[in-house]
């Protein structure tokens, strides 16, 4: 069963990565079927393929189903005293980033400094990990023409 979690969790990532949202889901799906199956509904090892399944909805449009597969995600969290910081920075990533699909910059914001935060807390300040919330803070400054404080984040990564 574990190998097969795999497999579909590799699938789905591939499908992500290379542009194809749509063809990621039913993957990505799969892995979760078998995950919850060998490790319980509420399990915490079920958060990355919620975030991965957020992900590749966001990628096709589905914002609605997007934001069920985050709010299960964080519901784990929450209930998982023992989470770790990079679960808990890749939790704020996701939401970050659907925050910036719905427009509202305000709060991706605020989900991107989290993910810094807790990266930082796990990874430390100068790791590659930490740069991804760097780059998408970065972008919305950018876009939001505050120059100065994209330059800086974007100096960051």
């Amino acid at each position: 069963q574990e190998s097969l979690i795999a497999v579909a969790l590799s699938t789905a990532q591939g499908f992500v990565w290379t542009g194809k949202p749509l063809e990621a889901i039913p993957a990505a799906l799969q892995a979760l079927h078998f995950s919850s199956r060998v490790f319980g509904s509420g399990s915490v090892q079920l958060v990355p393929i919620y975030l991965l399944l957020a992900e590749a909805s966001t990628g096709t449009g589905h914002l609605r189903q997007a934001a069920k597969y985050l709010s299960q995600a964080q519901w784990i969290v929450l209930q998982t005293p023992e989470c770790s910081a990079a679960l808990q920075s890749k939790l704020h990533r996701g939401l970050g980033l659907f925050s910036i699909a719905e427009g509202n910059l305000d709060q991706a914001l605020y989900h991107l400094a989290n993910d810094v935060y807790l990266a930082t807390a796990e990874f430390g300040l100068n790791s590659v990990e930490v740069s991804g919330g760097y780059f998408h803070m970065a972008n919305i400054f950018f876009h939001q023409n505050k120059m100065d404080a994209a330059n800086s984040l974007y100096t960051e990564v």
